[in-house]
């Protein structure tokens, strides 16, 4: 049967003025109604993008490493109650996410939401703005998750032999880091199918290394009070009020839930992506913020003299922790070392998703060498050169480590800011959009939808009426508020080593690129290409 209308036949499939008579598969029939054509291939179904998806959060493992901040602002109690604050606010966030992944399913993410939802004389400079700070923030939690894995490292053989401890280097970590990047490049660069693979078999790890390790801590470890946990709070930071104080300690559970959209950006690349994504994003939440808070919540009971574990190591106290909760340095050096295998496992799908959104990017010639970023493999299907510069670039970045690790850890902190800058871009148009009636539901009759300059319909995963405004809300007062506490420091008594260098950095990049769009950009990026 064949409909009237213009017709175009684009590979195994006839786009038509009518959506009813879909010839080639349900994916590449909705990413063309978004006007792309299919480029990437589809290895990744619910399981492996939930697993990808969780793995690439850690939030269990980064509530162990990144309670520190919470000590020193907001104590025991601070760092539970701020977990809970995040969890909800974090849960609100993707569900707006998925409301918009629903309805363009593609790797550009925010950046195409934004130019799908702004008005039409901003549609081009508010996504490219999104795109660059999605992208920066992207960079830098690449960058960071290298990083980790190698101080983490350093604090591993530092536990076993303590008088390291005092003639570790930073050019250590950084070469550390450089073989992280070369692994899971290789990773990255294999079979699309053996990645997937690999992304199931991370969530197994996952979910079987939360078991071994909360369970020695439960039953070898002598316990603190209830009232140690849940009613102590602390302003090592001196702050004015320790409600001021617990809201900058907040930052290390934000960044536990950092890259919250990962499986976004590998929309391209899953079976069903308008509904798997969505359902995808908040299991990812729910699971994680499960297992993270009652990690937490174990390693808070278990942590003993938590003064003498960061006197040994302040970085990663925990390590100490488990060797005192266990009483084995093996047994401490086993439970770490799941620990460093989960932040690689983190690495190499920071290292996919920042490909794919150099990828997506490119693919509208939004930047410098996009001639180069937007070719695929044709062998496997994935974007080998925006694989290869997103982790060439993180090993430049790492160079600054070795002069400054002060320095170094200001880029870092940008990956709060630019990823939650991004969601508030997309986020806040929703909203509006939603506000004023402009999003219709799905009509038959739609040919290209949900990209610049066309119709804006629903997808089919979405909170309905007045819920789904009070949501977005939400998330919009969540966002604003973390960044506003992102660029704070850690102590009122500034000092080169605590300054939070995240707002130079930010300005620096979003100078950058703004330069470049009036410069260059402009003359040759007219938002998302519609290729069909």
């Amino acid at each position: 049967m064949e409909s009237k209308g213009t017709r175009e036949s684009i590979g195994e499939m006839t786009l038509t003025d009518s959506p009813s008579l879909p010839s080639a598969p349900r994916d590449d029939y909705a990413l063309r109604r978004i006007g792309k054509k299919p480029a990437l291939r589809r290895s990744f179904n619910l399981l492996t993008v939930l697993g990808f998806s969780c793995t690439v959060l850690i939030t269990w493992e980064g509530s162990l490493f990144l309670f520190t901040s919470g000590l020193q602002n907001g104590g025991p109690s601070g760092i539970i109650y701020g977990f809970i604050l995040v969890w909800i606010g974090q849960l609100s966030l993707v569900a707006t996410l998925a409301e918009m992944a629903s309805m363009a399913p593609t790797s550009g993410g925010q950046y195409h939401w934004v130019c799908m939802l702004a008005p039409p004389a901003y549609q081009k400079s508010f996504g490219y703005i999104t795109g660059w700070m999605a992208l920066i923030g992207w960079q830098a939690a690449l960058a960071s998750s290298g990083l980790l894995a190698g101080t983490q490292v350093q604090s591993i053989v530092s536990l076993t032999h303590p008088e390291y401890r005092g003639t570790m280097q930073t050019w250590q970590s950084t070469l550390i880091l450089w073989a992280v990047l070369v692994l899971i490049y290789v990773i990255n660069v294999a079979f699309t199918t053996l990645f997937a693979k690999f992304e199931g078999l991370s969530f197994i790890i996952h979910i079987l290394g939360f078991f071994g390790i909360i369970f020695p801590l439960a039953f070898l470890s002598e316990h603190a009070s209830a009232e140690d946990v849940f009613g102590s709070f602390s302003n090592v930071g001196g702050w004015q009020t320790q409600g001021l104080s617990f809201c900058i300690g907040l930052m290390g559970n934000v960044f536990a839930f950092v890259g919250g959209d990962a499986a976004i950006h590998l929309s391209e690349e899953v079976h069903h992506a308008s509904t798997v994504v969505p359902w995808s994003l908040i299991a990812t939440i729910l699971i994680n913020g499960t297992m993270g808070f009652s990690m937490l919540v174990a390693t808070l009971f278990c942590m003993g003299d938590i003064d003498a574990a960061f006197a040994e190591d302040p970085l990663y106290p925990y390590m100490p922790i488990f060797r005192n909760a266990i009483g084995s340095t093996a047994g401490a050096v086993a439970l770490s070392a799941v620990i460093v295998t989960m932040i690689f496992v983190a690495a190499t799908g920071c290292l996919a998703s920042t490909s794919r959104i150099y990828w997506a990017f490119a693919r509208d010639r939004a930047i410098p060498g996009w001639r180069f970023l937007k070719k695929t493999s044709t062998r496997t299907g994935i974007p080998r050169n925006s694989v290869l510069t997103a982790a060439v670039i993180a090993a430049i970045l790492s160079l600054i480590n070795i002069g400054s690790a002060t320095a170094f850890n200001g880029v870092i902190s940008v990956s709060i800011a630019g990823l939650m800058g991004s969601y508030f871009m997309a986020a806040s148009l929703l909203l509006y959009r939603r506000v004023t009636g402009a999003i219709q539901y799905s009509h038959t009759d739609d040919q290209v939808v949900n990209t610049i300059g066309k119709r804006l319909t629903w997808g089919p995963w979405r909170i309905p009426g007045a819920l789904g405004i009070a949501n977005n809300i939400l998330t919009c007062s969540y966002i604003i508020f973390i960044l506003f506490f992102s660029f704070w420091p850690t102590s009122r008594e500034l000092t080169p080593q605590n300054m939070n260098w995240a707002v130079l950095v930010t300005v620096v990049a979003l100078v950058f690129s703004t330069l470049y769009y009036f410069l260059r950009a402009r003359k040759i990026y007219t938002g998302p290409i519609i290729e069909i």
